[in-house]
């Protein structure tokens, strides 16, 4: 029997494994002008409160790229999260 459901995507499965939307607005100098800050936004799919992804990513930046980070700035929201239940006082029907 075939099924016609939708292939789940590998983002939807990160994030019912807890993984939620992370941004890093990473601050580097550049290399010919060591006084001049240039500004670079990641963003990816990580883990709190240790962010491998990003981890892996800066460590990547470090070995191979040229710019020394000067600061990195991290946001992290999990978009997918137990709802949130509020007590009603009352239910109003509308015919």
């Amino acid at each position: 029997m075939a099924s016609d459901a939708a292939p789940v995507s590998a983002d939807f499965v990160r994030q019912m494994g807890g993984y939620g939307l992370t941004t890093a607005h990473i601050l580097y100098r550049m290399p010919d002008h060591p006084v001049l800050l240039q500004t670079y936004l990641w963003q990816h799919y990580d883990l709190f409160p240790h962010f491998p992804e990003l981890q892996r990513f800066l460590d990547f930046w470090e070995r191979e790229l040229e710019g020394p980070l000067h600061s990195v700035t991290v946001a992290h929201s999990r978009l997918i999260r137990p709802t949130e239940l509020r007590a009603v006082e009352g239910v109003f029907r509308l015919n």
